[in-house]
Parts: C-alpha cells; sequence; structure tokens
C-alpha cells in the first residue's frame, strides 16, 4: 500500500492521508467488478445459505431458499404483464417478509425498484408515481387507501396487494383481523383490477421464470431524497453502485470479529426502513452477503413492542440512528435486556450526540460506530472502524475506493483541518438525478466527485468531522454558529429528550440561535438552559430564544426536520 506524504498546501491535502488509519488487512481498493449485479449476489446468497433463515418478523422466518423460490415466483408474474426490461416498479411496504421477496423479484426480472415511504401522503406518493413513470406497484394494503387517491393520474396499471399476515402462516389469518378489525389500521380502500400478493405468487408459481441479462450498468434503484431541501429527486443508483457499496463494507465489517468471534448465526436488527437506502445496503443486502438473518421491525416508533421483540432474540449487529437510540434508552424494557452477544453498533443519518454514545456504551458495552453516507452514494462514503472503543465524533475514514475532497465554493480543495463542502468521488456514487440534468449538473463537478452539501474538515489522520449541513449554518455577526454543536451541548442536560436548534432572522446580528426542546423531565425551565449554554457556549453561539415543544418534526427515518420547524 502506497501511501503520499506531501506537505499540505493550499492545492489540497495529501494523497488519501486516510490509508495510513486503515486497519492492516483492510484493502485501500476493491474490485467492483467482482460481482456484476445485485440480482447476481443475492441468488448467489440464497443458494449458498438455502437452509438457514434470511429474514425474520413476527416470529416466522424466511430462509434464503424460500426468498429464492418466491421471487421466482413474483418475478414470472410481473413477467406475465409484459413489462420491458428496465421497466419502473414501485414498493410501498414498511419491514415484512414481503419486501425482500418483491425487491429480489423485480431486480431479478431486470426491473426498477422504486422505493416509496408508505406514509407518504397522495400528494407526495403522486408526485414519485410520475416522476419515476412506474408502471406497477406492489403495496401494503394498510396504504392502499392513499394510492387510490391517485392511481389513475399515474402510470400505474399493475397493483399488486398485500397483508401483514401473506407470509405469516396460520399466524397472518390472527394478525389481519388485529391489523383490520381491532386497531383499524387499514382505510377502506378500493382498487378494480388489483392482484392479492398471494395470488401473485400462486399465478406466478405456474409460470416459468426467466432471469434476465442484468448488466453492472443497468439501473436497480430510483432512490428518491428525502424532499427536506425542496422537491423529491431520484438518484439513479446502478448495479454496480449499489454492489460497490456492499463490497466496501465487506472487509470493513470484518474487522469487528479481530477483537470479537463472528456468531455461528450472525443477526442483524433492522429496525430502520427497507425502503431506506442505509437499511436496504447496510441490512438487507450485506445482511444476505454475510449469509445472516435480518429481525425485521415493521414499526420501530412501538419503542415497548420494538424492546419485546427483542428479548425474544440474540442479535450482533445494530445499524440506526442517535434518534432510535435516544428512544430505546429511555425504555425501561430496554434497558433490562442481554447486550451480551451485541457485537457492532452502526449508526448513521444524521450526527450522533456525545451523551447518547455515552449512554448507550455504558448500557449495552457497545461503541456506537457512526458513518456517513447519503442516497446519492448508496449510501456509504465513511465510517469509524469496527473495532474502535471509544466514540470518535467524527463520521471517520473514507471506505475503500472512496476518496473525499474538502473544497471551498469555488471548488477549490483546502488544506487539512480547514472547513468546506465534504465532496465525495468513488464506485458508490449515484449516476445521476432521473430525468434532471439540471439537478445532476449542479452536485457533480467536473472531475466526478459528488458534491454532499455537508460542511466539514478532515484531520491529519483522515478521520472526517461534519459540522453541519451547509444551509443550515447559522450566521451571528459574521460567525458561523452550527447547529450541531449547539444540539450536542444542550442535549447533555439531564432534563431534555430531545432538541434542535435553527436560525431565525434578527435585526441586530443577522441571525439568531433558536432552540426547540422536547423536556424529559417536565420542571426543566428556560432558565436552567440558558445556565447550561452560558457555561457551555461562548457568547454568540448561546440561543437567543428557547421554545419548549411536546414533540419535533421528523422524516419517516427518524431525522429531525430543522426546515419545518425554520418554515412554522
Amino acid at each position: 500500500m502506497s501511501i503520499v506524504t506531501t506537505a499540505t498546501s493550499r492545492s489540497g491535502p495529501p494523497a488519501r492521508p486516510w490509508l495510513a488509519s486503515y486497519p492492516t488487512d483492510v484493502p485501500a481498493d476493491i474490485d467492483p467488478a467482482a460481482i456484476t449485479s445485485i440480482a447476481d449476489l443475492m441468488a448467489e446468497a440464497c443458494k449458498r445459505h438455502a437452509s438457514e433463515p434470511a429474514f425474520s418478523c413476527m416470529d416466522k422466518e424466511l430462509t434464503y431458499g424460500e426468498l429464492l423460490r418466491k421471487s421466482d415466483q413474483l418475478g414470472a408474474f410481473l413477467q406475465s404483464k409484459g413489462l420491458a426490461k428496465g421497466a419502473r416498479v414501485a414498493l410501498m411496504m414498511p419491514n415484512v417478509l414481503q419486501y425482500p421477496v418483491a425487491m429480489m423479484a423485480v431486480l431479478r426480472a431486470g426491473y426498477v425498484v422504486v422505493n416509496i415511504n408508505p406514509l407518504y401522503t397522495p400528494r407526495e406518493l403522486e408526485h414519485q408515481l410520475k416522476d419515476s413513470g412506474a408502471e406497477a406497484i406492489v403495496i401494503l394494503e394498510n396504504f392502499a387507501a392513499t394510492l387510490q387517491a391517485v392511481v389513475q393520474r399515474t402510470a400505474v396499471r399493475h397493483v399488486i396487494v398485500a397483508t401483514m399476515g401473506d407470509m405469516l402462516g396460520l399466524k397472518g389469518l390472527l394478525v389481519n383481523f388485529v391489523v383490520r378489525r381491532v386497531k383499524k389500521l387499514v382505510p377502506a380502500w378500493y382498487l378494480p383490477g388489483h392482484t392479492r400478493f398471494k395470488d401473485a405468487l400462486q399465478i406466478g408459481a405456474r409460470r416459468k421464470f426467466e432471469p434476465a441479462e442484468v448488466a453492472p450498468d443497468d439501473l436497480a434503484f430510483l432512490q428518491y431524497t428525502g424532499g427536506t431541501t425542496g422537491v423529491a429527486k431520484g438518484a439513479m443508483l446502478l448495479h454496480r453502485n449499489v454492489v460497490a457499496n456492499v463490497l466496501q463494507l465487506e472487509p470493513w465489517l470484518d474487522c469487528a470479529y479481530k477483537t470479537k468471534e463472528r456468531p455461528r448465526n450472525l443477526t442483524f436488527v433492522c429496525a430502520l426502513p427497507l425502503y431506506h437506502i442505509f437499511a436496504l445496503t447496510v441490512n438487507a443486502l450485506m445482511g444476505m452477503r454475510l449469509g445472516a438473518t435480518n429481525l425485521l421491525i415493521p414499526n420501530p416508533r412501538d419503542i415497548s413492542g420494538f424492546a419485546k421483540e427483542l428479548s425474544r432474540h440474540r442479535f450482533h449487529f445494530f445499524p440506526g440512528l442517535n434518534t432510535l437510540f435516544n428512544a430505546l434508552l429511555n425504555n425501561a424494557e430496554f434497558r433490562k435486556l442481554d447486550f451480551s452477544d451485541l457485537k457492532l453498533t452502526m449508526a448513521g443519518g444524521m450526527a450522533v450526540q456525545h451523551v447518547v454514545a455515552e449512554r448507550w456504551r455504558e448500557l449495552t458495552g457497545s461503541t456506537i460506530v457512526e458513518g456517513y453516507g447519503l442516497s446519492e452514494t448508496s449510501p456509504v462514503a465513511t465510517a469509524n472502524l469496527v473495532a474502535t472503543t471509544e466514540f470518535t465524533a467524527t463520521i471517520g475514514l473514507p471506505i475503500p475506493s472512496t476518496e473525499i475532497a474538502i473544497r471551498d465554493d469555488d471548488g477549490n480543495a483546502l488544506p487539512l483541518g480547514e472547513v468546506g463542502e465534504i465532496c465525495i468521488r468513488g464506485p458508490q456514487v449515484m449516476a445521476g438525478y432521473w430525468n434532471r440534468p439540471d439537478e445532476t449538473a449542479k452536485v457533480m463537478t467536473a472531475d466526478g466527485f459528488f458534491r454532499s452539501g455537508d460542511m466539514g474538515f478532515m484531520d491529519e489522520r483522515g478521520y472526517i468531522k461534519i459540522v453541519d449541513r451547509k444551509k443550515d449554518m447559522i450566521l451571528v455577526s459574521g460567525f458561523n454558529v452550527y447547529p450541531n454543536e449547539l444540539e450536542d451541548v444542550v442535549a447533555r442536560i439531564p432534563g431534555v429528550l430531545e432538541v434542535a436548534a435553527i436560525g431565525v432572522p434578527d435585526t441586530h446580528s443577522g441571525e439568531a440561535p433558536k432552540l426547540f426542546i422536547v423536556r424529559k423531565d417536565a420542571s426543566l425551565t428556560e432558565e436552567t438552559v440558558r445556565a447550561w449554554c452560558r457555561d457551555n457556549l461562548t457568547g454568540y453561539k448561546r440561543p437567543k430564544h428557547i421554545e419548549f415543544r411536546d414533540t419535533l418534526p421528523k422524516t419517516p427515518v427518524g431525522k429531525i426536520l430543522r426546515r419545518a420547524l425554520r418554515d412554522q
């Protein structure tokens, strides 16, 4: 491994300084052509681990062999509808067993997965279906009424409707009764011409499935951005993009077993939604590559139910994000669980607060390993070393075959230690935004870097620290104030459950920091918060306004929506 050690200058930092921080058995680069497609990756895993459980949900296991057979059946059904290679098929389901079956069927048939948040409003769903040009959709009946409201104005002509109990055996009858009649979670709906999921499998079982010839440059996913910065755009993720990210993560995660014995039956906790790129790649595809079982949690917002489900399993790998970890730490039943089998806790999606990391380590004995990525990068671009025993408060090092450049507004590379925009180049970076060459041009540089919109710096070891989203920075009398810093400081107050910081207009300083706080302790006062901030923040960083709330707005994945707070 060759390390360039030239001196830092205005032309930029040393070439790939992070390689000096790599463990000896992690390669600088991977071979992105080692696996042709996601379809091949999944099929190979199913054949290699045929008798082992691939996914588990509500006490029902789906083996790798069963997953392959059912994906054959659903794939054959879709092919019988005359869909051409490259047709877009929307998936609108939470974490249920039907999701991996549908995803695998769509990709192996040569179609494109359009992941859709099940909680979308009709307006949001219509936009995504129209924008993607989806011709078919697999949807859970709980959300069918939303589709009913818009389907006639879209290109969707084939609708497959699943129920919560479809793949749960006899237990499924009871589950469907409770979901429909007791909890009343299925609003009335009418979709003429639809096919039931179980019927689609039966029809497909009578036909021969013909796996498509899928090339590395074929489109695999239209992964829509969260829409927190405007109209949601579809990131075009090719088969080679996502395969590369799995291959980049494999040697990285293997390091977890240098100090801890690898479990015989590896189990991933899959609480983050599979329609989100983090869980899709890190849980579903990485899990399949490793022959692991993914424990699907359909509703992680039910923290008590989540804790009860975990109590019935031994689990080893726990991907999540700050708000989820925080909520679990504040649940009495979760705190009683046995964490002796937990080998690795991985976080992404948002900054992990020190106080959450400290409490997680104290309770579980596991250090939160923070990583970083975006829908546009399939998603992982950087990660901390998984064998670390200390929370670094950074997003770690660029993973193999990934280059990170810190650049100013004019595109110039900045020296180590200086704050600029984090730019990413590697085989996992998207091909562009679907039907939006103008938006693609805004984020892709001439030399192939993706401009993330996140501000950060790289230290001399190659570790990267995010200071904030470019647009979230608060400018106070010419000084940059980063909301993440304010939130991290205030989250340490014992009576604070959640906190968000934004900038609001101020006639004196241009902008002033404002805090929104959800109390854990009802006796927490504004003065207590101000006193804490006086002790921990310099003058211009201290909040001018403090507002207590019962809840904070979040994305479906759990990120706090600062934009929504600014718009209120």
